[in-house]
């Protein structure tokens, strides 16, 4: 004689398993997911913790510093770049025994 719970409308018959079972398409899935997950994380982490960190010291007078200059001589049209200096704002190079002109766009300063 069959139990009460297998009486329902289209119940299968009782076979021991306890529920469905995950496949190995989606172990894959999860685990791709947690890997995702673990690279976020490790990002959101990286961003802010350079929030934490205090901006370094400007170098020590006499060191050379990154710059992006670039200036034309007013003479012949030679154009240089400049990209270190010993100051933020060095004295213009010159060049056919004249200033050299700073032609850098201003936002770029």
């Amino acid at each position: 004689m069959r139990s009460v719970t297998d009486q329902r409308v289209g119940a299968a018959p009782a076979t021991g398993e306890t529920g469905p079972t995950m496949d190995a398409g989606s172990v894959l899935r999860v685990a791709i997911a947690i890997a995702f997950a673990y690279a976020i994380w490790r990002m959101g982490r990286a961003v802010l913790g350079s929030f934490a960190r205090p901006v370094p010291e400007p170098p020590a007078p006499g060191e050379l510093r990154k710059v992006k200059l670039q200036y034309r001589c007013d003479v012949c049209g030679t154009e240089v770049r400049m990209t270190a200096a010993n100051d933020q704002m060095p004295e213009p190079p010159r060049h056919c025994l004249e200033d050299m002109i700073l032609v850098t766009p201003v936002d770029d300063l």
